[in-house]
């Protein structure tokens, strides 16, 4: 099963300490929420789990993945990466080649797309561009998945069918860290906070 140990992680970002002394674990089936105010260093955080920035200091572990030292992971970041041009349907194949092999069909049904399939990025509303990019979701055979915002624009029934399919993947055994400004709403979820709400400044479970 896959694990994660983050040990006194400290960010930098432009010259500027984000935030230092994090400690927190995790293991499949887990949730973990990062809490805190604007610029206090969830985004961040994402990023350096995903591998995408380097520690200032620290470490983050994962363990139980494959032979390398970061698991197949998905990172959702809070902008929805989807193209004008290309269709619903489109973008669903792309990303089924790149992090799985689903069934296109009813990954856009988990998430309530399917009657837009046809329908070009460019006409999407901002609620059916983060449905979209949720999607991929769907389709991933990854164990990690970090999730930053994953409900802004979201309806209510929109958040209905991501908190399912959070559901469905932890129970699986995959691992969720989430980036949000308020409570996610899942089952057992624990909280790592960042920012002034912090001892000393620091992030802590």
């Amino acid at each position: 099963m896959i694990s994660l140990s983050v040990e006194s992680l400290a960010c930098v970002r432009g010259g500027r300490a984000v935030f230092g002394g994090l400690g927190f674990e995790a293991a499949g089936g887990d949730a973990i929420e990062l809490r805190g105010p604007n610029g206090a260093g969830k985004s961040s955080l994402l990023r350096l789990l995903a591998g995408l920035l380097p520690p200032a200091a620290g470490a983050v572990v994962w363990t139980g993945g494959a032979e390398t030292s970061r698991p197949a992971l998905t990172y959702c970041g809070h902008r929805d990466p989807v193209k004008a041009w290309l269709t619903v349907r489109e973008h669903l194949a792309w990303w089924r080649d790149l992090e799985g092999n689903g069934d296109i069909e009813a990954a856009a049904g988990a998430m309530g797309i399917a009657p837009l399939l046809e329908v070009a990025g460019g006409l999407l509303s901002a609620g059916q561009r983060r449905r979209l990019a949720l999607t991929r979701l769907a389709l991933a055979e990854t164990p990690v998945w970090l999730l930053d915002e994953p409900a802004v624009s979201l309806d209510e029934n929109g958040v209905a069918l991501l908190t399912a399919m959070i559901g469905r993947h932890r129970a699986r055994g995959g691992l969720i860290v989430v980036a949000t400004h308020q409570a996610a709403g899942l089952p057992d979820a624990r909280t790592v906070t960042l920012g002034h709400d912090a001892p000393d400044g620091a992030a802590v479970p």
